[in-house]
């Protein structure tokens, strides 16, 4: 058993404890790679781990047990297309050693329902919730090992966004940009997890889809992309025209500085995610520009680009030490140009760190 499985496995049973939970049950999901460092092959056929205060193990088809014996010692209950998963699902819960009469279950809310209707219809007892207090709990909390990834994810986005400023010239397209950046995260190792490049009235949209939009003398450019690097990812926006901005892009660029600022500043241990959306969104506000913030201040950031905490004007989620996620807020101008500035930051020693080091002033390309 690796190092890391071994301390993740006793703080996950440190908080089953704490939580007072007799089983979790984990389908092939970032939850698994995070817990055990697998990802099996994900079909139809059932695949889970199942975790108990004295047993994991794994229901695995018999097809797949050779190949995830290779990253993993931890045992598998192996079943065949012939026979089905009744007999070694049964076999796996026996070796739990839970009471079956009536088990707090947790089940990974990413899994197939029929996955999770399996292992519910073997524990007709069982009361069952979702894994936000214990496998969500603790993958929130990043550790010093998922720090240096991001970290070292970050500075690659910020190389890459470099590349593609330099790159913005009239009569380029979307697309172009969007290679120019693909080609930075390969270069060095990384695969693009997400990449959106925006001109002119597309930066209204929050959600663009990249295409063959070319650049065009005076259009605002915003770009929102991340790579994968040794499994985490990236995740940052910035801005940039071609040209000398018009004074409401500059002015909606000064406002969103400012609101990253607050939320920066917002954003401590014991604080609740409310907290940091308000900081952001009263500054917006304020300059009456508030129905044009379209979305939510910022999400999770681990093994998804999206994970818990959400920073909601409605989440009561705590602030924690470890605590990784986006600070971005927008102003959205429809027909005209969008502007959004995004960080990651994480909580650590009792503030809000970025890792970016990219400035946030927008770039301005020479037409």
């Amino acid at each position: 058993m690796t190092s890391t499985l071994s301390t993740r496995l006793a703080n996950l049973r440190a908080r089953m404890a704490q939580t007072n939970t007799d089983l979790v049950a984990i389908g092939p999901s970032s939850h698994m790679v995070w817990l055990a460092g697998l990802s099996p092959h994900g079909d139809e056929r059932p695949v889970m781990l199942l975790v108990s205060q004295d047993y994991a193990g794994f229901l695995m088809p018999a097809l797949n047990v050779d190949s995830s014996r290779q990253h993993t010692d931890l045992p598998f209950f192996p079943w065949s297309d012939a026979e089905g998963p009744d007999s070694a699902l049964d076999a796996l819960i026996e070796a739990t050693g839970i009471d079956r009469s009536s088990p707090s279950v947790v089940l990974d809310e990413t899994m197939r329902a029929d996955f999770a209707l399996l292992l519910l219809d073997a524990l007709p007892g069982a009361r069952r919730r979702f894994t936000g207090d214990t496998v969500g709990y603790l993958r929130s909390r990043k550790d010093a090992d998922e720090y240096k990834r991001l970290k070292a994810s970050a500075l690659l986005d910020d190389k890459a966004f470099q590349a593609a400023f330099g790159a913005l010239k009239p009569g380029v397209s979307e697309n172009e940009i969007a290679e120019v950046i693909g080609q930075v995260y390969e270069a060095n190792g990384a695969s693009a997890a997400f990449i959106t490049v925006c001109f002119g009235p597309n930066g209204a949209f929050p959600h663009h889809h990249t295409g063959d939009t070319r650049l065009k003398d005076n259009d605002a450019v915003l770009i929102d992309a991340g790579c994968r690097l040794d499994g985490y990812p990236s995740d940052m926006t910035r801005v940039a025209h071609l040209g000398a901005p018009p004074e409401e892009f500059e002015k909606v660029h000064a406002i969103l500085e400012r609101a990253v600022q607050a939320a920066i500043a917002a954003a401590r241990p014991g604080v609740e995610a409310r907290q940091v959306d308000k900081a952001a969104r009263d500054i917006i506000a304020a300059e009456g520009y508030g129905d044009y913030f379209l979305h939510r201040t910022g999400h999770g950031l681990g093994i998804d680009v999206h994970e818990p905490p959400y920073i909601t004007a409605t989440s009561q989620t705590v602030l924690d030490e470890g605590m990784v996620f986006s600070i971005e807020p927008g102003i959205y101008l429809s027909g005209r140009f969008g502007v959004r500035l995004e960080e990651i930051v994480i909580i650590r020693n009792g503030r809000a760190e970025v890792l970016s080091e990219l400035p946030r002033a927008a770039y301005r390309a020479q037409p």
